[in-house]
């Protein structure tokens, strides 16, 4: 992406901006292209607004003017293709958020690309075969219930161990010969409903009482016995000897009766004999009444009044309640017996591929990963009292968890203690906060690099309040961001000593650098010369301070500063500077020949130079380029904001001036003139209480700003040329009114 394509309208507060950003420009003396942006944006102007707006779009959400919401937004951010970027391509670093972790991307950091694969296609074919056994057991068991957790509870009391449940059971279900419980509705018999009611000692004590009686009429058969020969097992074996065609062979059965052996010759007259004795046991009187009491207490609701209709029909069943969790066994048992090659299948893969899964998993653990580098060069470059200890490495690495969790190490110099993200972050400071906030980061961006595809990142002041040793870690890491071929840089910042160090850094070149304005109606990116950049008065200004009126001008507060560091404030020059920045007695005096003295003495080289006009009084050109300057083109307009401050608070105080009307009061001011002169105004009543506001617009506007040198000018950066010409409009209509 050679340069990124910006379109928006009312875009979280963004009335309209439109731009082009230019990546790979060629830096100088290499054919390395450039991979990032800068943009200087002072405070309120558009920076947080531009982050959301991306952070939308790295979302996959629509854009809106929260402000605003009814008017119509429009958002394209378009590579120089014409395509509009996607969600994946896109980054975004906010000054900081304690809730940020990294997304998806940052788990292929842990991933051993073979080892994953590998396991992944072993778990594959589990899982394939787990989802075609639950089916057809979900289908069985008529159960809703989510099979393969069920299986694992009844099994291993566990949740998630459905091939483990299978293998402890595989020889009880190779040996049981009928499914005999194949037809029991599962979600019938046991439910929370029907669960509830069976716990009620009430119900408890009647369902004891029919089970005794069950028992001792089973002990009393002829032919049955519940220890060894009940219902299920004579029908089984009924079942059994028809299909090998035992009786077709003129085979019989010698069953022991009461006074002698009784003769079985034919399938029909077993079943005849099961059916009489088995009747003749459901209505034994105390058993039948036993039944009807269990009716009336399972009469509660829907579910327990299904329950007993399907129980009061195969009351035996109601002996396997004396152990619910082995009647549970038993049920699936008979589940798996019908699928019992489907059930095989999956028992059978599960081990075959068992001890190869352990060695995959041994070799995961003792793996180095490209997350251990992150945490290594975390640690070496931030300074943090914690280390991060990762929980779910391996299962992140495999495939079996979507993302890594970790705790902490804390450590205080007098011990070490694990804690959890949440408690850390009660304990750290602000800085610490926002150091972890970047590891998060560095997270993301690592596998970013790794990835190898196009990365847009956003990064908001990120290093907003760090201290010098963090700060500095942070542009060296943005510095190797932008070497890397596939990643492109947008970085924002309200500060502008560090716009200065990362172009410094050589993270972003001269023609990467972008200061945003910030109108009633749009915002617009103007390129940054490079002599403002690195230093404004030595690159520019001083050069012009004899061609042009302007750049003249603003050379005053540089010059003066200079003078206060090699002369002190109270040198001649000094004070003559003074008397160009406050009305004195001389400052209407002052010419451009006696401001070329001053310059020669100062500036060497410069002795030959004069301005054309050496009789012009100073004060009267910084009003008349003050004019010029309000109907001046937009943009970064360094020099016209330094001389609107200038012309600002002359017009200031030559109204004041003019409202206090006595000399004796004012000549002897000797510091802080400004405000000395308001606080007579003031008291005084000579002013209104909307010109009163006025002034005090100028008195916050002027302190800094004019208080320049070749280190700290950001103030008159940050002052929004619009704001400057509205407000040296009102002040100059209330100077010339007061002069009428």
């Amino acid at each position: 992406m050679r340069n990124l394509q910006l379109s928006l309208r009312n875009c979280h507060g963004i009335r309209e901006l439109d731009a082009t950003l230019p990546f790979e420009r060629l830096r100088r003396n290499t054919p390395e292209p450039r991979r990032s942006i800068a943009i200087y944006a002072p405070n309120g102007t558009m920076k947080s607004s531009f982050a959301r707006t991306f952070l939308d779009l790295a979302r996959g959400e629509e854009s809106s003017d929260h402000v605003f919401p009814d008017r119509d937004t429009v958002r394209n951010i378009l590579d120089d293709s014409g395509n509009e970027l996607t969600p994946e391509s896109v980054a975004v670093f906010l000054a900081y958020d304690e809730q940020y972790t990294p997304d998806k991307y940052a788990t292929t950091l842990l991933v051993n690309a073979s080892l994953r694969k590998e396991f992944e296609s072993i778990q594959k074919g589990l899982s394939k075969i787990q989802g075609d056994l639950t089916k057809e057991l979900k289908k069985t068991a008529q159960t809703k219930q989510d099979v393969a957790q069920l299986v694992s509870q009844v099994f291993t009391k566990e949740e998630d161990n459905f091939f483990e449940a299978l293998t402890r059971v595989s020889y009880e279900v190779d040996e049981l010969e009928e499914p005999v419980f194949a037809g029991v509705p599962y979600d019938t018999l046991f439910n929370s409903s029907v669960d509830k009611v069976l716990a009620d000692p009430d119900l408890s004590h009647l369902l004891a009482d029919y089970v005794q009686r069950l028992n001792q009429l089973l002990d009393d058969s002829t032919f049955f016995s519940r220890e060894s020969f009940n219902y299920y097992n004579a029908e089984t074996v009924s079942k059994s000897l028809v299909s090998h065609g035992y009786f077709k062979a003129k085979h019989s059965l010698l069953l022991a009766g009461e006074d002698e052996p009784h003769e079985i010759s034919s399938e029909k007259e077993l079943t005849t004999l099961i059916t009489e004795e088995k009747r003749r046991i459901h209505e034994d009187p105390d058993l039948a009444a036993g039944l009807e009491r269990l009716g009336k207490a399972l009469n509660a609701n829907q579910a327990t009044r299904d329950f007993f209709k399907f129980i009061s029909g195969r009351p035996e069943l109601l002996v396997e309640f004396e152990n619910i969790d082995r009647f549970k066994e038993k049920l699936w048992v008979s589940y798996f017996k019908i699928h019992d090659e489907l059930f095989g299948e999956a028992v059978r893969l599960h081990k075959s591929s068992r001890e190869r899964r352990r060695e995959i998993l041994k070799t995961a653990a003792a793996e180095r990963t490209q997350w251990e580098e992150v945490i290594e060069q975390f640690n070496d470059r931030f300074d943090v009292p914690f280390k991060l200890v990762p929980k779910n490495r391996v299962q992140v690495m495999l495939a079996q968890e979507p993302f890594l969790t970790v705790d902490f190490e804390f450590e205080d110099g007098g011990g070490s203690t694990q804690v959890d993200r949440e408690h850390l972050l009660q304990v750290l400071s602000t800085g610490e906060k926002k150091a972890l906030y970047i590891l998060n980061i560095l997270f993301e961006v690592e596998a970013r690099r790794k990835s190898g595809e196009l990365s847009l990142f956003i990064i908001d002041d990120i290093a907003d309040s760090f201290d010098y040793k963090n700060k500095y870690a942070i542009i060296h890491y943005l510095k190797e961001m932008e070497a890397e071929a596939h990643f492109r840089l947008v970085i924002l910042t309200h500060n502008f000593d560090f716009l200065r160090t990362i172009r410094g850094r050589e993270v972003v070149s001269w023609g990467g650098c972008f200061v945003a304005e910030k109108s009633t109606d749009r915002v617009r990116f103007e390129a940054m010369n490079s002599k403002l950049i690195q230093n404004p008065f030595e690159g520019d200004l001083k050069g012009k301070m004899f061609t042009n009126a302007r750049e003249r001008i603003a050379c005053i507060p540089f010059a003066r500063n200079i003078l206060e560091y090699s002369r002190g404030n109270q040198d001649s020059s000094y004070l003559l500077l003074t008397s160009l920045l406050h009305l004195k007695t001389d400052s209407r005096t002052i010419t451009q020949a006696d401001l070329d003295a001053l310059f020669h003495t100062t500036f060497m080289g410069t002795e030959a130079s004069a301005w054309p006009d050496g009789d012009e009084t100073v004060v009267d050109a910084i009003w008349h380029e003050a004019d010029e300057c309000l109907d001046a083109d937009e943009g970064v307009n360094f020099a016209n904001k330094i001389v609107l401050a200038i012309a600002l608070r002359l017009r200031a105080e030559s109204y004041m001036l003019k409202l206090i009307g006595d000399p004796n009061a004012t000549d002897t001011i000797t510091k802080n003139q400004t405000w000395a002169l308001f606080k007579l105004v003031e008291e005084g009543g000579a002013a209104q209480p909307e010109e009163l506001r006025v002034l005090r617009s100028v008195l916050l506007t002027t302190a800094e700003t004019l208080h320049l040198n070749s280190f700290m000018y950001e103030p008159i950066i940050d002052m929004s040329d619009q704001s400057l010409r509205a407000l040296y409009s009102k002040v100059t209509t209330l100077d010339r009114a007061a002069a009428s």
